[in-house]
């Protein structure tokens, strides 16, 4: 699509009255090439052609030459920059050459999980669109002489598959919570895995900060003692999105200095980013137009015009919202593009998002409206508008969801578009301030006592903790076992700790600091004849704000009646009505100091307080 003829037909509508506060132009970029040392196997570099693939970038060959040269690694670049080559390419190469060599994949999400099996079957078998079934018949098509089995192990995995691929795989694809309660706790299992792991793959490392990048460094120092058991020292190679600290923050969750390489070689096509503000209500300058509401004009305009566009939300109702009226939108405009438009979120169920991903990517759905699920690197193609429905948050959140539309050589534009809240009121009101702005650090302590305790339970249940294996943990380490040996949760026996729990402590651990427990949304049968049918998921921590009695539940643009909410049984029960209204739960939360470790005077009657 021509992105001027769109910006230029927005500032032409009648509904335009000036709200578009900056319009910065990123210019185009050629990409960067560069040749490796010594060349890739013949195989190897078959595969890649086939892709298409005939050089590599700047940032690529670097490294590869630093994974070649036994260093841990972390690549920054920008999104659609061949990231995943930087690592798959040394990793295949060393299977080409070692047959045994096993690598572990962890991806923050399932579906990251699996949209990354998807291109690695792509690029192993050269077929556009590879079948994904079991992993058996994953291998089937994989030529025979490539000695390569990727396969998925998560919480989806059919028990009757997970046998063979600890047997058999060579190329595992997990997550970390899988990695924490479902693999090193049953290490032996996982002997020859783990005695010829050389390469763990850690994607999208900025996601791993707070607890969650607490519990995933934890975690990581856990695998390192059960690989150093087996014998083996992987090296870890991280992507990540720009932040101010990548090496730092990689150096933290695997305690090792990895090597940087920032210098980004892909090319990039002219970006359009405009600062948006939602036209005044009133003359008191307070209150605003709903910015979910310019979403879906947006929306609309550019798939009228042959635009794919992604709308980014706060929220799973704004993602629906957005969706559905937009839908009626362009219906109403007797667009034949309105039966083209979705909302992807979680809790729909994964058949759904798997083929609301591949619609996205064939580019038979125009326009999705989405929470930051798929903010993440899964594939959805070619996206021509980013949508950002409010401020992300953060300056890196900001440019990785901007960065979704635009692929390599392609004009792009993305919207953010502000709400009243005072943030997005001034980013959007000090646009020299918005575009000079470093992405944040990301913040992560591995020493978090409350969380490191739950870990050395865990680490002492895989194998005895010795002083040495404490000291993998950090200095903390040594004065919580005490705690823990105190409290009889750690038997102490000729220097080393054993847990003497008995049952697996991992399996009480959330990694994500929330529950694991999920409701089902069940919509009740008005056919006695058909049995009622599971329509979505909900975690336990969202059901009473989302599934409440006589709440309205959206749900791919329809709505639904909430009858009941079992708590006991974790079910919502639900009845497909259609209603002209939706519900929004009133939430109430209160802030109590407890205790006040340093303050300082900020303002006039003001101050400063950290505790």
């Amino acid at each position: 699509m021509e992105i001027s003829a769109l910006i230029e037909s927005i500032k032409q509508h009648p509904e335009y009255q000036q709200q578009i506060m900056h319009h910065e132009l990123l210019d185009a970029r050629d990409g960067q090439f560069k040749s490796l040392e010594s060349p890739l196997p013949v195989a190897l570099s078959q595969l890649l052609e086939q892709r298409g693939i005939d050089n590599l970038f700047s940032h690529q060959v670097d490294s590869i030459e630093a994974v070649r040269n036994g260093s841990d690694l972390v690549v920054v670049t920008g999104t659609a920059s061949g990231k995943t080559l930087c690592y798959n390419i040394p990793i295949l190469e060393t299977c080409l050459s070692d047959p045994q060599a096993r690598a572990l994949y962890l991806y923050p999400t399932k579906a990251l999980a699996q949209d990354q099996l998807k291109g690695l079957l792509q690029l192993l078998t050269g077929v556009d669109d590879p079948l994904l079934n079991r992993p058996q018949d994953n291998w089937r098509q994989i030529p025979e002489q490539l000695p390569f089995k990727p396969g998925v192990y998560d919480g989806d995995t059919p028990t009757s598959q997970r046998r063979r691929i600890k047997a058999e795989s060579n190329l595992v694809l997990s997550n970390p919570d899988m990695l924490h309660a479902a693999i090193l706790p049953y290490h032996p299992k996982w002997a020859r895995f783990f005695s010829n792991l050389q390469y763990v793959v850690l994607d999208e490392v900025h996601m791993y900060r707070g607890i969650l990048g607490a519990n995933v460094a934890c975690v990581l120092r856990r695998l390192k003692r059960v690989c150093q058991h087996y014998g083996s020292n992987p090296q870890f190679l991280s992507t990540s999105a720009t932040i101010e600290n990548p090496g730092e923050l990689v150096n933290k969750l695997i305690g090792r200095a990895p090597v940087v390489v920032d210098n980004d070689g892909s090319p990039r096509g002219r970006k359009h980013f405009i600062l948006w503000n939602p036209s005044e209500l009133g003359c008191d300058n307070l209150a605003r137009a709903s910015a979910n509401d310019d979403a879906v004009w947006w929306m609309c305009e550019a798939i009228e015009q042959g635009g794919q566009t992604l709308a980014f939300t706060r929220t799973r109702q704004a993602a629906e919202l957005i969706s559905r009226y937009a839908q009626q939108r362009l219906f109403d405009n007797q667009s034949p593009h309105h039966n083209r438009i979705c909302a992807y979120r979680g809790g729909y169920l994964p058949i759904e998002r798997r083929a609301m991903e591949q619609d996205l990517f064939q580019g038979r759905i125009r326009g999705v409206a989405s929470t930051n699920a798929l903010e993440l690197g899964v594939d959805v193609g070619s996206l021509d508008v980013t949508l950002l429905v409010h401020y992300p948050g953060t300056i890196a959140s900001t440019w990785q969801q901007a960065g979704r539309s635009g692929r390599r050589n392609d004009e792009s534009l993305s919207v953010l578009l502000a709400g009243n809240e005072p943030v997005d009121q001034y980013m959007i009101r000090n646009p020299e301030y918005f575009f000079s702005q470093s992405p944040e650090q990301a913040v992560v302590d591995p020493e978090n006592p409350y969380v490191l305790a739950n870990h050395l339970k865990a680490a002492a249940f895989e194998l005895p903790l010795d002083e040495d294996g404490l000291a993998e943990f950090g200095e903390c380490a040594t004065p919580i076992t005490d705690i823990l040996h105190n409290n009889h949760e750690l038997n102490h026996v000729a220097d080393k700790y054993y847990f003497s729990g008995g049952q697996n402590p991992a399996h009480k651990i959330s990694l994500r600091h929330m529950s694991d427990n999920t409701f089902s949304i069940v919509e009740i049968s008005k056919d006695p004849d058909s049995p009622n049918k599971v329509i979505a998921n909900v975690d336990a921590i969202s059901a009473p704000e989302l599934v409440y009695p006589e709440a309205v539940y959206l749900h791919h643009g329809e709505t639904f009646f909430i009858r009941e909410l079992d708590l006991e049984g974790r079910v919502a029960y639900a009845e497909r009505q259609e209603m002209d209204y939706y519900t929004q739960a009133v939430l109430d939360s209160n802030v109590k100091i407890q205790h006040e470790l340093e303050s300082r005077p900020a303002l006039p009657d003001t101050s400063l307080a950290f505790g």
